[in-house]
């Protein structure tokens, strides 16, 4: 069942109040903080002053792939409440977590079915898993049937070429979590027409069920 969503890659202030102050805000709205091939990439510098904001109702995710000790001791004092990490160890993650005492999304990147069932690995390490497409930046997709069937113990976050109108039915019994990025976007940047139409259409999702 469908609870919420996550938009993914926000970088301007007007979008940010806009997310926040909607009357059907996201769960989650995540910052790309050290993965500079990405359009949507914030330095930690312009992040401090984008996150001084109230966060109302949704809760913020550093979006972090195979994060060093630098960028991890730059934003430990940000108002983030959940780190999304790419490429870590099991290991790597349990360290983090523990240190930085955050909730933690394990971002799978799935290409095949032999990938999904790396987060068998990350149980004990993991608040939410995110399954997500080879893409990265690239919004690309991946066939959501490989995880239709798998059970997990935790909450499940879907994202890989999710668009604005999309019949968001699709992926009920997929997701707890819908992440979009480039699908809320026009021309490379957040357009908050297609953001205001996902919300509501998401609310009317989540009223009929």
């Amino acid at each position: 069942m469908i609870k919420g969503c996550k938009i993914c890659g926000i970088k301007d202030s007007n979008t940010l109040n806009y997310a926040i102050n909607h009357i059907y805000p996201p769960n989650f709205i995540g910052f790309i903080c050290n993965y500079p091939k990405s359009s949507r990439y914030v330095e930690p510098k312009s992040l401090k002053k984008l996150l001084n904001v109230k966060k109302n109702k949704s809760e913020f995710v550093a979006v972090l792939v195979k994060p060093n000790k630098e960028i991890l001791e730059e934003i430990k004092s940000l108002p983030f409440d959940y780190y999304q990490l790419y490429d870590c160890t099991p290991d790597e993650i349990k360290i983090i977590k523990q240190k930085y005492q955050k909730k933690i999304i394990t971002a799978l990147t799935i290409k095949d079915e032999s990938d999904v069932l790396r987060y068998k690995s990350f149980a004990k390490v993991t608040d939410v898993y995110l399954f997500d497409s080879k893409g990265y930046e690239k919004s690309q997709g991946f066939d959501h049937n490989f995880i239709k069937n798998i059970k997990l113990n935790k909450e499940l976050m879907l994202a890989g070429n999710i668009k604005f109108d999309d019949n968001l039915k699709n992926y009920e019994k997929i997701a707890n979590y819908l992440d979009l990025s480039g699908g809320l976007e026009t021309s490379g940047l957040k357009d908050t027409s297609k953001i205001n139409f996902f919300l509501n259409n998401l609310n009317k999702l989540k009223n009929e069920t």
